[in-house]
């Protein structure tokens, strides 16, 4: 289960900008990550190849976490990301990731958001 400081370390990581580092640092080697109601994507590998494609198509990313919950081996974060891309357009996004930790990493994570909220 992570702890509180644990936590802390991996929304620095991700405000700090190194979304793939976190996932390479932070996830297990077979973790999943689901968006919404879509199949999820398993294995840290592939996990690191698809944030890196997402960010390679953008000029800028802030992340901001607003509030997180830590509740034995079960997390919740409510983040508020707004991505600018290489296009100059921005998309903002507000989300609710649950993840589960299998000791200090992350094992099992899903994505809530209005996919019809995402704009410039």
């Amino acid at each position: 289960m992570p702890t509180r400081a644990r936590l802390e370390e991996f929304i620095a990581a991700v405000e700090g900008g190194d979304h793939a580092g976190a996932i390479e640092r932070f996830y297990t080697e077979d973790a999943s990550m689901q968006e919404n109601a879509a199949p999820p994507r398993v294995g840290r590998d592939v996990l690191v190849a698809h944030e890196k494609a997402v960010l390679s198509r953008m000029s800028r990313v802030d992340s901001k976490c607003v509030s997180s919950v830590v509740e034995g081996d079960r997390v919740a974060i409510h983040w508020n990301f707004v991505l600018t891309e290489k296009s100059g357009k921005v998309r903002r996004f507000d989300e609710v990731a649950l993840q589960e930790w299998r000791g200090d990493r992350v094992f099992r994570e899903r994505f809530f958001y209005d996919p019809a909220t995402i704009g410039g």
